[in-house]
C-alpha cells in the first residue's frame, strides 16, 4: 500500500506517533488510508449539505475495511460571484483545487481518494487531480437542487437573473421579483437545470468517475446518502484490485463524454473542462472533435435553461444510464469502457429504461438532430469557439448584423440597461478571456439582460469570456485567440458586420485579410488589469479557452 511509507518499519516511527495523535489505533493503522476530499462550506448552496454525504462516506469506507481522513478543497459559488470582480476567481479556483488536493493527496501517501465535490469548479477540479495523481478515486457529488415553483410553475436560478432584467424594464413589480428570489433555489444542492455544475456531474458519472444516480440523485433525497456510502465501500474495491483513473478515464472514456454531452444538452463549460481533465490524462481533445460528434448525436433532453425540465425530472425518467442506452441503440458509445463499479458502461447499462419519453426523448423522435453544443469557426475565430446551440432559438441560428463593441462586461451592461443595444445587433465583450480577464468570467448578468428585456431572438453576444451553463441565446464564448493575445475580436470596431451561421460552423467578420492584418499591425498589447496576487500569476500561466484554459 501506498500508505506504508508512513507506516512500516521502525523508519516510520516518527510518522505513526503523530497518527496515534490522531487517535488512530494500531488496528486502523493496518488498514488503507482513505483520503476523503471534502468540499464542504457555509457559502454555497450545493454544499450545505456535504457534511452529510461525507460522514456517509466515511460510514462506507469503515464498513469496507479502510480509515477514512478527511481534509478539505475550496469551493466558489458562482451564481453569489456573478456580475462583478469575485467570477474572476471562479474558474481560476479549478486549478487551486486540483493542486492542493495533489499536494495533500502526496504528503500523506493515501491509499485511495472519495472526492466529495457538488459545484462548477469542484467537479472537474477534483477529476483533473485524480488524473493527475492516478491512485484509486471514486467521485460522489452532494447532488441537485430541486426546482423552485411559484403558481405550478418550476423555476431555478437563471428566473432570478431573468427576472432583474423583467422587473427592469417595468414587466414586473419589486413584489413579483422578490418572489421569484425567495422561490427559485428552495434546497440545498447544485442549481436545478442542467447548468455547469449539474452537467459535470452528469459527465463524471459517464466518464465512468462515479457510481450510476451521481448526476440526476436529488440532493435531498436519502438516496444520496445511500450513494455516498456505496461509494465509500466501493474505494476499497478499487483499492483492493488497483483500478486507477487512468484505467477509467481512457480517450473512448472522453469521446463517450461528449457524444453524452450532445445528447443532454450540457453547459457550454464543459468544453473547457473535459479538455482540461483530459490534459491531465494526457489526451488532447480538438474543438473539432464537438462538431464531428454533434453531427451524428441528437439531443435527446431540454432541461433548464434550455426546456421546462429539471435534473429532478431526468432522475426520474430514468436518468444518466437511461439517455446512455438509447444512444447507444446508435452505436455510438464505446461500451466497454471500464468504470468505478469495476464493471464496465454496457453493464451499467444493460437494464437501464426510459420512464418518461419526454423528458428523454426517443433516438427517433429527438428534440433535434443534432447535438445541443456547436463549435464554429472562422476569422473572427481562428481556433474556435463555442454555443449551446439547443438554446438559441431558431430565428437566431443564422445572424448578421452590427458590431457593439465593448472591452469589458461592465460597459456592456450598462449598454444593455440604458437602452442602447437595438435588435439586430451583435453585443462583442473583449478582454475578459482566461488571459485577458484575468480568469474568463462569466457572462450570466448580460446574457439575463438581453433576453430579460426581450431581445432574445434578435440581438447575439460573443464573448473571450464564457458562459454560465444557465445561459441561454444566441451567446458565443471561449472566442480564441482571445483579444489579449492578439485575437481578431481585439480588432473589431464599432459598426463592423458580424455573420453567424450556426448550422454551418462559422463565424466571421465582414472584413478583408488585408483590413485585417493593417488593423493587427496598429493593435498594441494591453496593461494587465490585475497585477498582484494569484490572478497575476494565473495570467501569466493559462492558456486558451479552446485548449481548456489549463496552466502551462
Amino acid at each position: 500500500m501506498r500508505s506504508d511509507k508512513i507506516k512500516k518499519g521502525p523508519q516510520a516511527a516518527p510518522h505513526r506517533s503523530l497518527l496515534y495523535a490522531l487517535g488512530l489505533t494500531d488496528k486502523e493503522i493496518e488498514k488503507p488510508i482513505i483520503g476523503i476530499v471534502s468540499s464542504k462550506n457555509d457559502i454555497v448552496p450545493g454544499h450545505m449539505n456535504l457534511d452529510k454525504i461525507v460522514d456517509a462516506v466515511k460510514q462506507g469506507v469503515a464498513l469496507a475495511g479502510g480509515v477514512p481522513i478527511v481534509f478539505p478543497a475550496i469551493a466558489v459559488c458562482d451564481g453569489i460571484a456573478m456580475g462583478h470582480e469575485g467570477m474572476k476567481y471562479s474558474l481560476v479556483s479549478r486549478e487551486l483545487i486540483a493542486d492542493s488536493t495533489e499536494a495533500m493527496s502526496m504528503a500523506h501517501q493515501f491509499d485511495g481518494l472519495v472526492m466529495v465535490p457538488n459545484c462548477d469548479k469542484n467537479v472537474p477540479g477534483l477529476l483533473m487531480a485524480a488524473a493527475r495523481l492516478n491512485i484509486p478515486a471514486i467521485l460522489v457529488s452532494g447532488g441537485a437542487m430541486s426546482a423552485g415553483k411559484i403558481k405550478g410553475k418550476k423555476l431555478s436560478l437563471v428566473s432570478a437573473f431573468e427576472g432583474v432584467a423583467a422587473y427592469k424594464t417595468g414587466k414586473i413589480d419589486a413584489e413579483q421579483l422578490h418572489e421569484i428570489e425567495s422561490k427559485c433555489c428552495p434546497t440545498c444542492g447544485s442549481c436545478s437545470g442542467m447548468f455547469t455544475a449539474n452537467s459535470m456531474n452528469c459527465l463524471t458519472e459517464v466518464i465512468g468517475m462515479g457510481l450510476p444516480g451521481n448526476g440526476t440523485i436529488p440532493a435531498v433525497e436519502s438516496a444520496r446518502i445511500r450513494l455516498a456510502k456505496e461509494a465509500g465501500m466501493q474505494i476499497m474495491e478499487l483499492v483492493k484490485n488497483n483500478i486507477l483513473p487512468r484505467d477509467i478515464m481512457t480517450e473512448d472514456a472522453f469521446m463517450n463524454a461528449m457524444t453524452m454531452d450532445m445528447a443532454l444538452g450540457c453547459s457550454t463549460n464543459s468544453m473547457l473542462h473535459l479538455p482540461a481533465i483530459a490534459h491531465e490524462c494526457g489526451i488532447k481533445l480538438d474543438m473539432h472533435l464537438a462538431n464531428e460528434i454533434s453531427e451524428r448525436t441528437p439531443n435527446l433532453c431540454h432541461l433548464s435553461p434550455v426546456g421546462p425540465h429539471f435534473i429532478e425530472e431526468l432522475n426520474e425518467a430514468g436518468g444518466i444510464p437511461a439517455v446512455m442506452k438509447e444512444i447507444d441503440k446508435l452505436g455510438l458509445l464505446k461500451t466497454n469502457c471500464l468504470t468505478v463499479t469495476g464493471k464496465t458502461v454496457g453493464e451499467n447499462i444493460a437494464k437501464a429504461q426510459i420512464k418518461d419519453p419526454e423528458i428523454i426523448r426517443s433516438a427517433e423522435n429527438p428534440y433535434s438532430r443534432t447535438g445541443g453544443i456547436a463549435a464554429l469557426f472562422g476569422n473572427l475565430a481562428p481556433e474556435g469557439c463555442v454555443v449551446k446551440r439547443a438554446a438559441v432559438a431558431e430565428e437566431m441560428l443564422v445572424h448578421e448584423g452590427p458590431a457593439r463593441v465593448f472591452d469589458s462586461e461592465e460597459e456592456a451592461i450598462a449598454a444593455i440597461w440604458g437602452g442602447k443595444i437595438q435588435a439586430g445587433d451583435v453585443v462583442v465583450i473583449r478582454y475578459e478571456g482566461p488571459k485577458g480577464g484575468p480568469g474568463m468570467r462569466e457572462m450570466l448578468s448580460p446574457t439575463s439582460a438581453i433576453i430579460g428585456s426581450g431581445l432574445g431572438s434578435s440581438v447575439a453576444l460573443i464573448t473571450d469570456g464564457r458562459f454560465s451553463g444557465a445561459t441561454r441565446g444566441a451567446a458565443i464564448g471561449h472566442v480564441s485567440p482571445e483579444a489579449a493575445d492578439g485575437g481578431p475580436i481585439g480588432l473589431i470596431r464599432e459598426g463592423d458586420i458580424i455573420k453567424i451561421d450556426i448550422p454551418n460552423h462559422k463565424i466571421d467578420v465582414d472584413l478583408s485579410d488585408e483590413e485585417l492584418e493593417n488593423r493587427r499591425k496598429e493593435w498594441k498589447p494591453r496593461q494587465p488589469k490585475i497585477t498582484w496576487g494569484y490572478l497575476s500569476r494565473y495570467a501569466k500561466l493559462v492558456s486558451s479557452g479552446t485548449s481548456g484554459a489549463v496552466l502551462s
